[in-house]
């Protein structure tokens, strides 16, 4: 039985065919060329064969080296650094964690050391790649976000793409050759399909030609044979397959509706108990009103005005007015409530799941507007040979793919340039130069000689005739031999040697003065400074438009990644640089609690945050130390910064115990507590103070208020007093007058008492 054709398969071999073709062919012979001479790999075994086929000598003179080594270490001098930027003001205070979680994400994947192989990728090879990757098996199965970097040779990309970082490719591809071994412990859900897939590896081919031998110094995957490629279970030779992994940029639909949240259960009962509230208002106004209509139309029929058939009929027509109002206000304040209640919420969905909801006839009623529209995915394929091991589209928030390039010097095609490519040929003309002058300078110490054939002993000649002192014989009657002196060099050569020294470093733009050259460099510290601020404008300009944009879209990618993978709690230990900090927690995706314990929400809600990453520019590039901590110095003494800012910046040892002991931190810290017990101490003096102010304000309007109270009694004491002696005095006099009224009358009445005795004596005589 035939076996089946895997069309994705084959469709993905299509694609890498097609990039496979001269062009890419030739650019990867002229770059793994520049890389050999990087590596001092400088002759072919052809050359090699002819220089000591001539008795010259095959060493080569490296000056790319040096410059390949300046140049990583300008642009990986320091780690790059992230912000992020929120797009809305609740995102400014989660954007922050961004930098943490980035910097964590770097650190867990080393990535110092694989930018700086991928910064040497690009200087060598014409260009270096980052992959952004997802380890679903780290953190217990939580998954991490991971960079790698992958062999620059190893990715194929879109001919067509004309963006700098591939955005626009219509496919990017990672081709590896492992053994069949290696590729089931990678996927072990497929060995199955492992095992049955076949490989065709007919599209290798050598890079360039290298002296064999002991003169190889460097060596590609593809100097690695078949015959190497081991098994380590049972130590036999293993197959080696093809391992594609594609990622493509797919146009999805989606439906952007804007649709209606009618309001829950609670909220309609709410809705009604607020109808039923303002219904009762309404009804007991209108009861009143009815009442003052009837005592009105009664009045009317009372006096004669009105019928009392007419009465009952307007009552009737009031009640049947009143009940009507009434429903009709229930059914109105109960739409609006709900139309209040009801939210119009937005949400974006597939276009697939669109037409499984709007099957609903419920849901399709609700739906206020809906709008089309195709968003950008990234789909991924992995074919193992001939046989797809899976194909998946990567979440909705990765939008980018996640290799990203680092160019050296961009052509607008996939097929950069590298810094060594222009230096090649200045390397060739010094090798050369300095072979030609050794070769001469050997030939003028060791001479040769023309004789007659049979004049001499040939090989005690050879042996000889360049040892100081040594006797040399003829045969008798023969002619002497000649010394064959060798032709004198012309002084360009010299010339040639010192030019191509200094259009080497013109063209590399990195000169002897940046590599510590002493004779290159100025005499001042403000001159070496401006000779480093000069020197490397080339190297900053590089930095800018090649390096700076691909971290920049590494930030970007990486923040896709990681609102993919971190959705769940999380906290992150970050690693300081410095000693004095030395770890820093991040928490994200912190749940909020209600009362009842339900999850209601999320503290640093990362997966829902939108924010815009950028690269702190210049902060891979080198740092001048002594001019750095002279600036930060000058900075101190203004007071801009302060000593532990300063001392984190220098190299020296136990900061921390320093920064407790001498700080200028730890002797204000010191000086605020004894203020601050100062000022406790000053307080309660004052409070006790106030309090006495107080109290001898309190007994102050006591007193006064005591002795406006004793003025008082006194003045009502002595009105008593005096009003006292007046009555007495009155009572005085009245009694006097009393007792002369009584003495008067007492006077009289006795007179006329003898007057009766003596008229009744008087009468008595008669």
């Amino acid at each position: 039985m035939a076996k089946r054709v895997d069309k994705n398969a084959a469709r993905v071999r299509q694609l890498f065919n097609s990039c496979n073709q001269n062009t890419r062919s030739q650019w990867e012979y002229v770059n793994q060329k520049g890389f050999d001479f990087a590596n001092d790999n400088q002759l072919t075994e052809t050359e090699r064969i002819a220089l000591e086929e001539q008795g010259m000598p095959t060493f080569t003179i490296n000056r790319i080296l040096p410059v390949v080594e300046m140049l990583n270490f300008y642009a990986t001098a320091n780690n790059p650094r992230w912000q992020a930027v929120g797009v809305e003001g609740s995102d400014s205070d989660v954007g922050a964690v961004f930098s943490d979680i980035a910097d964590y994400i770097w650190a867990g994947s080393d990535g110092s050391s694989i930018y700086s192989n991928a910064i040497n990728d690009a200087v060598t090879k014409s260009v270096g790649y980052l992959l952004v990757s997802v380890d679903p098996d780290s953190d217990n199965g939580l998954g991490d976000v991971k960079i790698m970097q992958p062999e620059p040779f190893d990715v194929y990309v879109d001919p067509k793409s004309r963006d700098m970082l591939f955005r626009d490719a219509a496919f990017v591809m990672i081709r590896k050759v492992l053994p069949q071994t290696h590729l089931m412990s990678m996927f072990p859900d497929a060995k199955a399909k492992i095992k049955r897939a076949a490989s065709d590896q007919n599209s290798e081919f050598s890079y360039t030609e290298k002296a064999t031998g002991g003169f190889q110094k460097d060596f590609a995957y593809n100097d690695i044979h078949e015959s190497e490629s081991i098994d380590p279970a049972s130590g036999e030779q293993d197959q080696l397959m093809e391992l594609f992994e594609v990622y493509e940029k797919i146009k999805v639909a989606y439906i952007n509706m804007n649709y209606r949240m009618p309001p829950s259960e609670e909220e309609i009962m709410a809705i009604q108990e607020r109808v039923t509230v303002q219904r009762d208002n309404m009804k007991e106004e209108m009861t009143v009103e009815l009442m003052e209509l009837e005592k009105k139309l009664r009045g009317a029929v009372e006096s004669g005005d009105m019928l009392p058939e007419r009465y009952e009929l307007e009552m009737k027509r009031a009640q049947e007015e009143m009940q009507a109002q009434l429903e009709a206000f229930r059914q109105e304040a109960e739409q609006q409530m709900q139309a209040a209640a009801t939210k119009i919420e937005n949400k974006i969905v597939s276009e697939a799941e669109f037409k499984l909801l709007i099957k609903d006839k419920t849901f399709a009623s609700m739906i206020v507007d809906s709008v089309k529209f195709y968003g950008t995915r990234i789909q991924q394929t992995c074919v193992i040979g001939d046989v797809t091991v899976y194909k998946n589209v990567l979440p909705d928030r990765i939008t980018e793919y996640p290799i990203i390039p680092f160019h050296f010097k961009w052509t607008g095609t996939p097929y950069p340039i590298s810094a060594v490519s222009p230096l090649i040929g200045k390397q060739r003309e010094m090798n050369k130069a300095h072979q030609l002058m050794v070769h001469n300078a050997s030939l003028g110490s060791s001479l040769r000689w023309m004789h007659e054939e049979g004049s001499i002993d040939t090989d005690y000649w050879e042996q000889y005739s360049s040892s100081p002192g040594a006797l040399l014989p003829i045969r008798p009657g023969a002619t002497p031999p000649t010394p064959v002196q060798p032709a004198p060099l012309s002084n360009a050569f010299f010339g040639i040697v010192n030019e191509g020294k200094q259009d080497m470093e013109y063209l590399a733009g990195i000169y002897g003065a940046m590599q510590g050259d002493t004779n290159a460099q100025h005499e001042t510290y403000r001159g070496m400074l401006a000779m480093d601020e000069y020197g490397t404008r080339r190297v900053k300009q590089w930095m800018k438009n090649c390096i700076e944009p691909a971290l920049r879209q590494v930030g970007k990618v990486v923040g896709q990644f990681s609102q993919s993978v971190y959705t769940g709690h999380r906290t992150f230990r970050i690693i300081q640089p410095n000693n004095i900090n030395e770890e820093k927690m991040a928490e994200i995706n912190v749940p909020i609690y209600n009362d009842l314990g339900e999850a209601i929400g999320k503290f640093n809600d990362y997966g829902t945050m939108k924010f815009d990453v950028r690269i702190i520019a210049g902060s891979t590039l080198p740092v001048n130390r002594w001019a750095y901590l002279d600036e930060l110095k000058s900075y101190m003494e203004m007071g801009v910064i302060d000593d532990i800012a300063f001392l984190a910046e220098t190299d020296i040892k136990n900061k921390e115990n320093i920064v407790k002991r001498k700080s200028m931190y730890a002797q204000m810290q010191q000086q605020i507590a004894s203020l601050e017990e100062s000022q406790k101490n000053d307080k309660g003096t004052i409070e006790t103070l106030e309090r006495q102010i107080i109290q001898s304000g309190i007994r102050d309007k006591v007193m006064k208020a005591s002795m406006e109270v004793d003025k008082k009694v006194n003045d009502v004491k002595t009105r008593k007093e005096k009003e006292a002696l007046e009555t007495q005095a009155q009572h005085k006099v009245l009694r006097q007058t009393q007792k002369a009224f009584a003495e008067s009358e007492k006077g009289k009445f006795a007179t006329s008492l003898k007057n009766v005795i003596k008229d009744l004596e008087s009468s008595k005589e008669d």
